[in-house]
């Protein structure tokens, strides 16, 4: 990945005239940890509280789960979002996530379009805002650590080698810095979070 970390002064309002779409991508299969999109942070599903950040920040035009998983799907089927059934050549573990984001605005045409990824439950909204911001400027950003990418359409109709990130950076001290993948990570995670537990 590129090392060009910027900052940037926020100015989220040019944005309202542009459709955007947020989505949460998870498969049911993980290297290191099987169903860990399925795994509880604070009583909910990973995947179920990304959905419901994406939802409460009343940023985004729609929102879409894209996954391979029926039970991911039932998972998060109450909460009136767009469900994208992900096709088999886009469900192995080789994949990156650009082909993915591709396949969602191709289903669901946007302006721009910003992925949360649910192995970092503790997020500010305030990273969606500053991630759409940059990436309107510079046609793709990416928070440090890497809890929010955003790309417009432009970019990912154009996207080279999907293995090469070119996004613009940005540090926050707003998302919690640890990338879940094993169980002990989510204990952590919550360790962190909550009261203290004699165990």
């Amino acid at each position: 990945m590129q090392s060009n970390i910027l900052l940037f002064r926020f100015e989220f309002s040019s944005l309202q005239a542009l459709k955007i779409v947020a989505s949460v991508i998870a498969r049911l299969g993980s290297k290191r940890l099987a169903y860990k999109n399925l795994l509880p942070y604070q009583g909910v599903p990973l995947v179920l509280r990304a959905v419901r950040k994406l939802k409460q920040s009343e940023m985004f035009d729609e929102i879409v789960l894209s996954t391979e998983s029926e039970l991911i799907a039932r998972t998060c089927i109450h909460e009136e979002i767009r469900i994208l059934k992900r096709p088999r050549e886009l469900s192995g573990d080789e994949v990156g996530s650009i082909p993915v984001f591709q396949h969602i605005v191709e289903h669901f045409p946007c302006d721009i379009h910003l992925n949360y990824n649910c192995n970092f439950p503790e997020c500010d909204e305030s990273v969606f805002e500053q991630a759409l911001t940059i990436c309107q400027e510079q046609g793709e950003s990416l928070s440090v650590p890497y809890a929010v990418w955003a790309q417009t359409r432009k970019c990912l109709d154009s996207y080279g080698d999907p293995k090469r990130i070119t996004a613009t950076q940005f540090k926050t001290d707003q998302v919690f810095d640890l990338d879940i993948h094993t169980v002990e990570d989510l204990i952590t995670t919550h360790q962190s979070h909550q009261g203290k537990l004699e165990f």
